[in-house]
């Protein structure tokens, strides 16, 4: 075991369920600690799915105190509602791992995933459709913090080479007791239907087969990594202010660009979409009009396209008197009255932020006497509104200035407007209007919109 050479870790732990697998672990690991004079930690999660769950952690407790280490449980609860009860159980699991390592110092987490899972996996993956990233199973070590909650804290797997009937010979050589949990011979389990249906078929038709799935992979790691590479040189070369620049996608092939998304989408730590899912986006990047406003929904973004460019945007709750200028039959709403009374700041949160009023150079704001004595009002623009920035030049339409200023039409309807009577004053993410600007007044007073989306 050269865990620590690789990793250096200042304490390790070791995640036991008290099966089989687990129990072995935690005899290797705890004797190979005891002669590095390394400090072992021994979590066991608390899952409450079975009658038994008690035993089991009791059963774990004392294995540890019998080996003198420091044990720690946490106990979670299951929903299984839109996920199933396997990946509920699994995103609970490991997010109380990574918890129990922050909380003791643990930057190694031990997990006893052996050949037969590995085979089990790749077979999952292949009868599930993935690409080379499924393909590849399990990594003997990884960090993913995403799933652990923890970025500090790498998972290895040292037992991923051994089978599990070289485990069991083991531990049955070694005098060790270990737990059956039930729910691993329940065939409504995909995983369990493979272990006790499928893969005793392939023992008998084709046998070894575990290592050459482990082979291939390996094979598909391999793979994976150079399609990473690709992907990150494209995503350099076409990620323009964060965005993707959709002229230079048009010159690379499918698989390319559906490569180059998958990453983009991966280092934002997006849900990977699905084939079809991703094949509709991009039929829609390539054969859209260029001035078309393109909105594809992910289950946790937006994905829109803006002067041929391809933006991830958050999902924001629609605000309070919220329109489309451009939609004749939408019913006209009053917007917010309000008076100002010198406050430096007044915050509207049905139109989403805040209204902050500073100091301006004479000719650049409004006589904050002058100010006072209006009746001001907050809306979002109904559309027709005009607005002129600066004495040189034109009075113009909002959506002329939006264009100027490049903003997206996705952003412009949630940047507010104030008024006084019939003469529009601001317009937010442009600015005031020069008509009442206070030429001679030296604390006249400028309006800047701060948004602070929920």
């Amino acid at each position: 075991m050269a865990l620590r050479d690789q990793f250096s870790p200042s304490s390790m732990a070791i995640a036991c369920s008290g099966g089989l697998d687990s129990m072995a672990l935690l005899q290797l690991a705890s004797t190979w600690c005891r002669s590095q004079s390394l400090p072992l930690h021994v979590f066991h999660v608390h899952h409450g799915l079975s009658p038994h769950a008690d035993a089991w952690q009791q059963h774990v407790e004392a294995a540890a105190a019998a080996r003198g280490l420091h044990f720690d449980t946490r106990r979670v609860a299951v929903d299984a509602a839109g996920t199933g009860t396997e990946a509920a159980a699994r995103k609970l699991r490991y997010r109380a791992l990574g918890d129990m390592c922050r909380q003791h110092g643990a930057t190694l987490l031990l997990t006893a995933h052996h050949l037969d899972d590995q085979a089990e996996t790749v077979l999952l993956q292949l009868l599930r459709g993935s690409g080379p990233a499924g393909l590849s199973g399990m990594d003997a070590a990884n960090s993913a913090p995403e799933l652990l909650g923890n970025p500090d804290l790498v998972m290895a797997r040292p037992l991923l080479p051994l089978s599990r009937a070289a485990l069991e010979a083991y531990a049955l050589d070694a005098g060790l007791d270990w737990v059956e949990d039930e729910s691993n011979s329940d065939p409504r389990y995909a995983r369990n239907a493979l272990r006790h249906q499928v893969m005793p078929a392939l023992a008998q038709a084709f046998p070894g087969f575990q290592q050459r799935f482990a082979r291939s992979a390996a094979h598909a790691q391999s793979a994976q990594r150079l399609l990473t590479e690709l992907a990150a040189q494209d995503l350099a070369a076409t990620l323009v202010d964060g965005a993707i620049d959709v002229a230079r996608l048009r010159a690379m092939s499918l698989d390319r660009v559906h490569n180059l998304l998958r990453h983009w989408f991966a280092v934002q730590n997006l849900a990977m979409p699905s084939t079809a899912w991703l094949t509709e986006l991009v039929t829609q990047l390539i054969e859209a009009r260029h001035d078309a406003q393109l909105l594809v929904t992910h289950p946790a973004c937006h994905l829109r396209r803006h002067r041929d460019r391809l933006y991830v945007t958050p999902k924001l709750a629609d605000l309070a008197g919220m329109r489309d200028p451009d939609d004749e039959g939408v019913i006209e709403k009053a917007g917010e009255c309000f008076r100002w009374q010198g406050e430096a700041q007044l915050a509207f949160p049905a139109y989403g932020g805040v209204l902050h009023f500073e100091p301006s150079a004479p000719g650049a704001g409004f006589d904050p006497a002058w100010l006072r004595a209006q009746a001001l009002v907050i809306d979002f623009r109904k559309g027709g509104e005009r607005l002129k920035l600066a004495p040189n030049r034109p009075t113009r339409g909002l959506k002329a200035h939006y264009q100027s200023a490049d903003i997206p039409a996705w952003e412009r309807t949630r940047l507010p407007v104030v008024s006084s009577g019939r003469d529009l004053l601001y317009a937010a993410g442009l600015g005031m209007d020069c008509h009442h600007f206070a030429l001679d007044t030296a604390d006249a007073v400028a309006l800047r919109w701060e948004s602070k989306p929920e």
